[in-house]
């Protein structure tokens, strides 16, 4: 592990940096490769993903910063590819390497005196992230370069913000919580980890797949990120905004009553019911005409459904994009049902089969993801309810608010997390072009308030 820096990083007077050192596992671990599958090949193009956790009190700040770097020497010891770099093999085909001589897992201390909790976990915008976050604009790619994991904590006046940003190219939403989970457990006094992760993706993949990417120019969000001012977070027109709405568990079950009141052989889950919930109100809120086209994507977690099925504790992205599409007049002129129908059957059509001629497809052709092609008019969903987020107390108390960075937003993008009361409670993080959010916002039947 390395001695910490003192660094002149330039922000904003409320957040200052105080040091800047890199964390590398405890113990020796050697020179380990492991290539890149097909599916995490399409992420390269993506931003860094972040996630902001905000935590009540912290007044021992150096002694709660020294706790987590302690403890994340030893957690990367298992997680051992967060602390490498991506590279190529002679072949020019991806991989994740990590060597004891490598720097390891960027993290950083900051302050910002004036800045409160209230603050943050304020339901509206994420602008107020923007300097408690790392690698803000940076693209997956860079991870040739760049540390795949950074970490900075922030003194706030009265509480800490934890900002990570994870390589996306290496890691999905499962894996994320994993990982922050058993980083917990060794801060709380664990020994060793209760869910060592499943490290050999290509036990589930192993097609070699060469790319054409080198440099960050050469992936197109990137040069849309250019063409829009210069980085990730840039405006474009028309201007987006971000809000977070809190459905109570009564609220949930509400909802769910709904797309079930037809009495269907088989009840809805919450999650197709909520879904469609959201779908059908973005839809409205838009403004859209009957004939529009507009689609609904799920990137669903596929361990279970590849063939061979994976371990819950696989590490790495084992996600793909199911796409269901229909016209704005059907969505808005039906009940619930017939939108939470759709999900289903686009849900439940993705076994094996449907993700094995998905993979051979890309593969014959691959494409580096682009924002777009979540679909014309589209309501993406990321992230999910499942993920114990507010269990990741690391010995401070469990986290105030959870949120999604400024990094791979679009119109229409849905981030859904368990809700801070607990139960059945859900938060659903939306962004959406701002006259559109000015309507949704208003709208009583959308919020449950009809």
């Amino acid at each position: 592990m390395a001695g910490d820096l003192e660094v002149e990083i330039k922000a904003p007077a409320a957040v200052k940096t105080l040091s800047k050192t890199n964390v590398k596992p405890k113990k020796t671990i050697g020179r380990k490769e492991c290539q890149l599958v097909t599916f995490d090949l399409p992420y390269l193009g993506f931003f860094y993903n972040q996630k902001l956790l905000i935590y009540n009190g912290g007044e021992n700040f150096d002694e709660i910063f020294q706790g987590l770097k302690d403890g994340l020497a030893i957690v990367l010891e298992e997680f051992y590819q967060l602390a490498g770099k991506l590279d190529k093999d002679e072949d020019g085909i991806f991989k994740v390497v990590y060597d004891d001589e490598m720097e390891g897992v960027e993290i950083v201390s900051a302050a910002a005196p004036e800045m409160e909790v209230a603050e943050l976990t304020a339901e509206e915008g994420t602008s107020k992230f923007k300097h408690l976050l790392p690698y803000n604009g940076v693209l997956n790619l860079e991870g040739i370069h760049r540390p795949l994991l950074a970490v900075q904590l922030t003194k706030l006046k009265d509480g800490l913000a934890m900002g990570c940003a994870f390589n996306h190219a290496i890691l999905d939403g499962t894996s994320t919580w994993h990982f922050m989970s058993s980083w917990a457990e060794i801060c709380n006094g664990a020994d060793s980890i209760s869910g060592p992760p499943f490290l050999e993706r290509t036990k589930v993949r192993n097609t070699r797949v060469k790319l054409n990417l080198s440099k960050p120019s050469d992936a197109p969000e990137h040069a849309n990120a250019v063409a829009n001012g210069g980085d990730a977070e840039a405006k474009s027109k028309p201007t987006l905004r971000e809000k977070v709405f809190k459905f109570p568990g009564d609220a949930i079950e509400k909802i769910k009553a709904k797309a079930n009141a037809a009495s269907p052989e088989k009840p809805f889950s919450t999650f197709q019911s909520l879904s469609a919930h959201i779908w059908q109100a973005v839809t409205h809120a838009r403004g859209l005409v009957p004939e529009d086209y507009t689609v609904f994507t799920v990137f669903a977690d596929c361990r279970k459904r590849v063939s061979p099925p994976m371990p819950d504790t696989y590490f790495g992205n084992l996600i793909q994009a199911i796409f269901t599409v229909t016209a704005a007049g059907l969505i808005l002129a039906h009940p619930p049902e017939f939108g939470a129908g759709l999900i289903r059957t686009a849900i439940e059509s993705h076994d094996s089969a449907a993700i094995e001629k998905r993979n051979t497809e890309w593969e014959s052709q691959p494409i580096i993801f682009q924002y777009k092609d979540a679909g014309v008019n589209c309501v993406a969903v990321g992230s999910s309810p499942r993920f114990k987020v507010y269990d990741v107390d690391f010995g401070f108390g469990r986290p105030e608010s959870v949120r999604s960075g400024l990094n791979n937003r679009f119109d229409g993008m849905v981030y859904l997390y368990p809700g801070k009361i607990g139960g059945t409670s859900i938060d659903v993080e939306i962004s959406l072009e701002a006259s559109a959010m000015e309507k949704l916002e208003k709208d009583k039947e959308f919020l449950m308030e009809a």
